[in-house]
């Protein structure tokens, strides 16, 4: 249960000093940019919301492929109920 409420709070934490980050990389980078792919090109922007978008759409594509690859269940294999500590008189 602990554990749980660890690995959340980190994920917060990590998110939120992303967040912090581009915020700053905003303010100091208002110049506007545009991106090049092929023959195709965005509109100018400036560089920090370019990379605001880029994260949300990482952020989102992360959260709904995740259930579909199966990456939110356990892969080792151990049960979260079993005993980690046994006695050596046991066997």
């Amino acid at each position: 249960m602990i554990l749980k409420i660890l690995a959340n709070f980190l994920i917060l934490l990590i998110i939120a000093v992303w967040v912090v980050a581009i915020a700053l990389i905003s303010v100091q980078n208002a110049t506007p940019v545009s991106l090049k792919f092929l023959v195709f090109q965005s509109i100018q922007i400036p560089f920090g919301l370019m990379l605001a978008f880029s994260m949300a759409i990482g952020l989102l594509t992360t959260a709904v492929l995740q259930p579909l690859w199966g990456l939110g269940e356990s892969q080792s294999g151990i049960d979260e109920d079993a005993e980690f500590f046994v006695d050596d008189e046991d066997f």
